[in-house]
């Protein structure tokens, strides 16, 4: 495990933390006036590669050679020149901190959203340290710059990272739809209208990352992906997106606990490990691996029924019963990818340089593809 402390003085800034990978839905942006929690669970850090923050950079200043050495294949608005490997954790993990009296960067709605660089500074020597983000429709987090904190280990050596098996007993999965609290459910926690359910933020996020691997991986060409959830979650946008007819390229969902994938499936569902961030392999090399958060790919491969099995006499350990344990809502409209995570990863691998998927990037918002994000 590891603290985090002051490049300034060494006062200790954080709780000791484990590292996790970098959550896909880490700099999403979700609806309006949405109220979000906190984006890492308590104990946990991860790391962002690539620079955050001012100062930033238009697309005309950097060109594509620059850019394309920084690892972005095609325009967008601006790059940050700030340093990379900014860390986050939960707000409640920081320790000897305090708020920047006076400091509410400019764009904020109901809360802070650190686009003006540092908002918290060390309560020792008074050294900004670190980003507050609480903003409604943003991931409540604490960005610690890299450029002002120091990373200690605290341990001789570190727990070994779960392996794939211990993962699949581990972890039931992400659900793909839950409540979501508007902004006012802070001053009004009980009134009805301020809660309605949807899909989860998190698959959303994660469906744009890896629409955008399954788009550069269909070649052009139309991809066909398993009935059930991964149709309603990948289908309509790649039948709207790719162009019709044959031959068609098929995804199949692939890891831990599933059989082998066939010979003729030349592109893998595939799960991330949510401590290392390494994507699940098989033994035989395939063309293409898409890869899914854990929590995601485990629900689309093992999906939990709605509703458990009516049973009579006494209940089994574990089962559960439906008057006590009601399936969810569905959401009630079609599901839509993340369109901001769905162009931050197109423009980050190297096929969107070819035309055909330059010009899908280019049309994502023509009227045509409303209803999809």
């Amino acid at each position: 495990m590891f603290v985090f402390v002051c490049a300034g003085c060494g006062a200790r800034l954080t709780v000791p933390l484990s590292q996790v990978a970098l959550p896909a839905h880490a700099h999403q942006k979700y609806g309006n006036g949405v109220q979000l929690p906190v984006l890492m669970a308590s104990g946990t850090f991860a790391v962002d590669p690539e620079p955050s923050g001012p100062p930033w950079r238009k697309w005309e200043e950097i060109g594509p050679d620059e850019a394309a050495a920084r690892g972005v294949y095609a325009p967008v608005s601006a790059l940050s020149d700030g340093a990379p490997g900014a860390i986050v954790i939960a707000p409640g993990d920081a320790d000897g901190t305090v708020l920047i009296p006076g400091n509410r960067p400019d764009g904020y709605c109901c809360g802070l959203d650190g686009a003006d660089g540092p908002n918290v500074a060390c309560a020792q020597c008074s050294l900004p340290v670190a980003s507050r983000v609480d903003d409604c429709s943003l991931w409540q987090a604490m960005w610690l710059a890299p450029d002002a904190v120091r990373r200690l280990r605290i341990d001789g050596h570190g727990a070994a990272p779960p392996t794939w098996t211990e993962l699949m007993a581990q972890n039931a999965g992400t659900p793909p739809y839950e409540p979501i609290a508007s902004w006012r459910a802070r001053t009004e926690p009980g009134h009805w209208a301020n809660y309605w359910w949807s899909w989860s933020p998190q698959w959303e996020a994660a469906a744009g990352q890896a629409l955008a691997h399954l788009l550069a991986a269909s070649g052009g060409q139309p991809v066909l992906v398993p009935g059930g959830l991964a149709e309603q979650v990948f289908q309509r946008a790649l039948t709207a997106l790719l162009p019709a007819g044959p031959p068609a390229r098929h995804a199949v969902l692939a890891g831990p606990g599933l059989p082998a994938p066939g010979g003729d499936a030349p592109i893998l569902l595939v799960p991330s490990h949510p401590r290392t961030g390494t994507t699940w392999a098989p033994a035989d090399p395939v063309p293409y691996l898409v890869p899914l958060p854990f929590g995601v790919w485990r629900w689309l491969a093992f999906p939990v029924p709605d509703l458990p099995v009516p049973m009579s006499g006494v209940l089994p350990a574990g089962v559960r019963h439906d008057d006590f344990d009601p399936p969810a809502p569905h959401p009630p409209r079609l599901f839509r990818a993340d369109l901001d995570v769905l162009r931050r990863t197109l423009v980050q691998l190297s096929a969107v340089r070819s035309p055909w998927l330059r010009k899908i990037l280019d049309d994502l918002t023509h009227p045509r593809h409303s209803g999809l994000f």
